[in-house]
C-alpha cells in the first residue's frame, strides 16, 4: 500500500462539485488542510459550498464537455492558486429506460458528460499536474464491472471512464502523474434518489442480490475516496466489498445478463413509454432545465 500524503495546504479541483460525491469531495477534502477549487453547472449551489469550507476555495460555472471552458478554468485555477495537485473528474449524470425507447438527446448526454467530459478535464490540467507531479482521480462505478439493464448510457459511460483512465495512467507515470479511478456502488445522492423516482427501475433494484441492493450513506464513502487519494491510489472503492468485485469481473455480464433477462420478462409491459430523461438536480442543470421538487430532494 502506497504511503499517505497529508493534504494540508495542497490545491484539489473538484468537478461536479455543487452537490453528492463531488460536494461531500470538496468538504472533507478542505477539512484535511486542502484548498479546493469546484467546478460545475449550479453556480448558486457551488458558491452555497465554497462559503460553507474552512479554507481557501474559488468556484467555476463550466461545462466539463467545452474544451474552452475546461481551458480556461485550469489557467485560471492554477494562476489562483499557484499549483493543482489533485484533480478530482467527478462530473457525471444518468438516465435510464430501455434503449431503443430511450430519449437519444439524453442518452447521448450521459456519454457526453461521463465519458468525453472526463477526457476534457484530464487534457485540460496535465500541464499543471505533471508541474506539481499530482494526482488524477476518475469516479467511475460498479457499473464499468457488472453493466446492468435499463442503464446502456451510464454502463457504456463508466466502462469507457474505467479504459480512459487506465490508459492514461500508463501514458503520463513517467512524468511522475499519478491516475486513479474510484469504483461507487449505489450512493445517496440526488442522482441515485432521482432514478428512484421512476418506480420500475427503484424495484428493478431493489431485487438484486445483497449487497447491490442497498443505497449506501454518502459521508462513509467519500471518506473512502480521500483516504485513496491521499495515498494517490491506483484502485479506490467507495464501499468496500466492490474490492472483490474485481477477480469476478469475468463472470459478471453473464451472471447479470442472466438474472436481468428474467427480470426484463417480468417487467416488460411495464416499460412501455418509460422515457425519464436525465435523472436529479444535477441531470436538470446538463439539460439545461429547470429543477424539480423531486430532483432537489435531500434526505
Amino acid at each position: 500500500m502506497r504511503a499517505a500524503r497529508g493534504l494540508h495546504g495542497q490545491v484539489a479541483v473538484v468537478t461536479g462539485a455543487a452537490r453528492g460525491v463531488g460536494e461531500q469531495l470538496a468538504r472533507k477534502l478542505a477539512a484535511r488542510g486542502a484548498r479546493v477549487a469546484l467546478v460545475g453547472l449550479e453556480p448558486d449551489e457551488l458558491r452555497r459550498v465554497a462559503a460553507s469550507l474552512p479554507t481557501e476555495s474559488a468556484v467555476w460555472h463550466a461545462d466539463v464537455t467545452d474544451h474552452e471552458d475546461m481551458a480556461e478554468v485550469a489557467a485560471e485555477a492554477a494562476g489562483r492558486f499557484g499549483r493543482i495537485d489533485v484533480v478530482v473528474a467527478n462530473a457525471g449524470v444518468a438516465t435510464g429506460g430501455l434503449l431503443e425507447s430511450s430519449d437519444p438527446d439524453a442518452w447521448r448526454r450521459v456519454v457526453e458528460v461521463n465519458l468525453v467530459g472526463s477526457a476534457v478535464t484530464g487534457r485540460a490540467f496535465l500541464p499543471a499536474l505533471a508541474e506539481s507531479r499530482g494526482y488524477l482521480l476518475q469516479i467511475a462505478s460498479l457499473a464499468a464491472i457488472a453493466p446492468a439493464p435499463l442503464m446502456t448510457a451510464y454502463c457504456a459511460s463508466k466502462a469507457g471512464v474505467e479504459a480512459y483512465a487506465h490508459s492514461l495512467r500508463a501514458e503520463v507515470a513517467h512524468r511522475g502523474v499519478r491516475v486513479g479511478v474510484a469504483y461507487l456502488s449505489w450512493t445517496d445522492t440526488d442522482m441515485v434518489r432521482g432514478a428512484d423516482e421512476v418506480g420500475v427501475m427503484r424495484e428493478m433494484r431493489q431485487r438484486a442480490p445483497w449487497p447491490l441492493n442497498r443505497t449506501y450513506p454518502l459521508g462513509p464513502t467519500a471518506d473512502r475516496l480521500v483516504a485513496g487519494i491521499e495515498r494517490r491510489s491506483a484502485h479506490v472503492y467507495g464501499q468496500g466489498w466492490l474490492r472483490v468485485m474485481q477477480p469476478l469481473r469475468g463472470a459478471l455480464p453473464a451472471l447479470v445478463a442472466l438474472g436481468g433477462a428474467r427480470e426484463m420478462r417480468r417487467i416488460a409491459p411495464r416499460l412501455r413509454g418509460l422515457r425519464p430523461g436525465l435523472v436529479g438536480a444535477g441531470g436538470a442543470a446538463a439539460a439545461g432545465r429547470p429543477a424539480t421538487a423531486a430532483d432537489t430532494q435531500r434526505n
